[in-house]
């Protein structure tokens, strides 16, 4: 080694192994401490040893961390289990309603059939002509309201104070006939 080092100190512009550094004058190469093979093995043996002697006197371990999981994915099953269960039931039950819904409009269906052909206008206009004595109106009886502003009547024909109280006679009276016979 101290030949090598006083070779290097000779030759500082050389450069270190063939390489493109430059050799410096304090570098010295550090020597190898020889290792006797049978001592690596000799350790790896003792190693060996020692984990299986611990392993062999160790019992398995529980973590908490392990139980708490364990009981909380066991209360998560059986809440999407109940919640499964519960999902079947109404589903049931909307099934049942729709078809409760179905019926319905079926029997709304039929009965607007049943009250369309019930309804016939020449029997309700026999109906009021011969039972409540009414009648269509004739042309003079009939009054034509103009309204040229907004939110009032103009009445064309004069009615008075006199026209307005027969009226409320007049249906004084058909309340009277209503209400007696």
């Amino acid at each position: 080694m101290a030949a090598e080092a006083a070779r290097l100190a000779k030759h500082n512009d050389s450069y270190i192994r063939g390489s493109a550094a430059p050799a410096h004058t304090g570098y010295v190469e550090p020597e190898t401490i020889p290792v006797e093979p049978p001592q690596i093995e000799e350790r790896a043996r003792a190693r060996e040893k020692a984990r299986a002697e611990a392993a062999s006197r160790s019992v398995p371990a529980v973590s908490l961390f392990a139980v708490f999981g364990t009981v909380l994915v066991s209360l998560l099953m059986v809440l999407v289990v109940l919640a499964q269960i519960n999902y079947n039931e109404v589903a049931r039950g909307v099934v049942g309603l729709n078809a409760q819904y179905d019926a319905l409009l079926e029997q709304q269906r039929k009965l607007e059939i049943s009250f369309e052909s019930v309804i016939d206008m020449k029997e309700v206009e026999r109906y009021a002509r011969d039972v409540l004595g009414m009648s269509k109106p004739e042309a003079d009886q009939v009054a034509i309201v103009y309204n040229e502003q907004v939110d009032k009547v103009e009445i064309l024909h004069g009615g008075g104070d006199n026209g307005s109280s027969r009226g409320f006679g007049d249906f004084i009276s058909s309340l009277f006939e209503y209400f007696t016979g």
